[in-house]
């Protein structure tokens, strides 16, 4: 018996199996979830990538700026089960213009895009899925520290940061519902979301690291999430949970 044996669980965001996404379904299944995932853009590879997990997932097409596919993806899930128990959001992206030390510069349209889908999707997709969760549901996104600013991150930063204060007024609202969200804050980790993000490096980060640090090893992240989604948080929501070996936690 796993802490998620009978939970019902939509995964999105899995693109390969170097996503974190992909490293909590696939902890989520070895903890007894049933999992659906959700993908955009390169549907074919997100479906090979579904069959390497231990029990292979539907999948399902997630535009979350598209109002039309958020409209029906409650009616798109029931099609594989009957309701929700949890939801990751894995989902950010940022145009080439908004990262790389642009800052100053970035047009607002870019800025609009990262924070539509950063940020405003967190609620989005919460939305979408509330005709399918019950109280003693968990909604649980992936963060990065938002509290201090990171070489090449620039407004993507900011859409984290706008992520956590979204996360906090869904606990708010969702909480007389009996559904939790909260956060998890991992390390830099070399994923494929992180290639993307110019000057990203995870070097230095395990000297800094009280527990040490391994870019390379999504498992305590992918851990943290699947023990967020599972009962064994009843009375947390609102809260980011750091997963970075402790770097949050040391000045300078």
């Amino acid at each position: 018996m796993g802490i998620l044996t009978g939970k019902r669980l939509l995964v999105t965001g899995v693109l390969t199996d170097a996503s974190i996404a992909f490293h909590v379904a696939r902890v989520a299944q070895q903890e007894g979830a049933e999992v659906v995932l959700t993908g955009y853009g390169r549907m074919s590879l997100v479906r090979r990538i579904a069959q390497r997990l231990p029990r292979p997932a539907p999948v399902l097409e997630l535009d979350v700026t598209d109002p039309e596919q958020t409209d029906s993806l409650a009616e798109r899930v029931r099609e594989h089960v009957d309701g929700l128990d949890g939801v990751l959001h894995a989902i950010a992206f940022a145009p080439q213009s908004a990262l790389g030390g642009n800052f100053l510069h970035t047009p607002w349209p870019d800025v609009a895009t990262a924070l539509h889908v950063s940020t405003y999707s967190l609620k989005s997709l919460s939305m979408a899925c509330l005709p399918l969760m019950g109280p003693g549901g968990s909604i649980v996104g992936l963060d990065y520290d938002a509290s201090r600013t990171w070489a090449g991150y620039d407004w993507m930063g900011v859409a984290k940061a706008g992520l956590e204060a979204c996360s906090r007024y869904l606990a708010r609202d969702l909480g007389p519902r009996g559904i939790r969200v909260n956060l998890v804050a991992a390390g830099p980790l070399r994923s494929v979301a992180a290639r993307s993000v110019p000057g990203f490096e995870t070097d230095g980060w395990d000297e800094t690291a009280p527990l040490g640090w391994r870019g390379d090893d999504f498992e305590p992240t992918a851990r943290a999430c699947a023990a967020l989604l599972s009962d064994w948080f009843p009375a947390t929501t609102g809260e980011i949970v750091h997963v970075d070996g402790g770097v949050h936690a040391i000045g300078g």
